[in-house]
């Protein structure tokens, strides 16, 4: 029988994150794109990004039939956070939301879906694409990352509105992330953990940040 689940975290009620999820506000508007196949995945750090920044918006699926709408909001300009050759620094991109605020587009999902996501909606490819600072280090350490500097998708948004927002603050969004983590080392016990995973850093795209590109939450 399953076990009953808090329907705001979608984690079991007995280990219900909602205590930690911060309610932030931010001048970036985020909108998370999330392939369906992370939907239900344990360590859904997507989900508790949307949930902890009240400026955010999170959809699930392959392709998005109200994307064009979505990015038209007003008084937004829109970017994607994903690595690529036309991609900008994001510390030298936030110049650009000193006038008008950003529209942070966040694909979710492996190196591979969060690829997929682009290619089955277009419209995302003719973003101006903005990329993380390298030699980052990711706190998602039960899983080894496919690549230097790979984040978790809700470390990189994390990461993207303190370099748009500066000097404002987002690491309260990362409070039930790290619960989220050391349950999960409690539950498989400290000499598993250690024998697994301890040295290994893990990550997301974009895991661009985005769970990341072949990253996942």
């Amino acid at each position: 029988m399953a076990r009953p689940e808090c329907e705001r975290c979608k984690r079991p009620q007995t280990r219900c994150l909602c205590a930690l999820i911060p309610h932030l506000d931010s001048r970036t508007r985020v909108l998370i794109l999330q392939h369906s196949s992370e939907a239900g995945h344990a360590l859904n750090t997507a989900r508790l990004a949307a949930l902890g920044l009240d400026n955010a918006q999170l959809e699930v699926g392959e392709t998005f039939s109200q994307l064009e709408d979505w990015l038209a909001l007003p008084g937004y300009r829109p970017c994607l956070l994903f690595p690529g050759d036309e991609a900008v620094p994001v510390a030298d991109f936030a110049q650009a939301a000193v006038a008008t605020p950003l529209l942070l587009v966040v694909p979710d999902g492996t190196w591979r879906k969060a690829r997929k996501l682009l290619y089955c909606n277009p419209l995302l490819q003719a973003l101006p694409r903005i990329t993380l600072p390298s030699g980052l280090s990711s706190r998602y350490r039960l899983r080894k990352a496919p690549e230097p500097g790979a984040l978790s998708t809700i470390e990189a948004i994390v990461v993207a509105l303190e370099a748009i927002e500066k000097p404002a603050q987002f690491g309260e969004l990362l409070r039930p992330f790290e619960a989220l983590i050391e349950g999960q080392i409690a539950a498989m016990g400290a000499e598993t953990y250690q024998r697994n995973h301890a040295g290994g850093a893990a990550t997301a795209a974009p895991e661009t940040g985005p769970d990341a590109p072949e990253q996942a939450d």
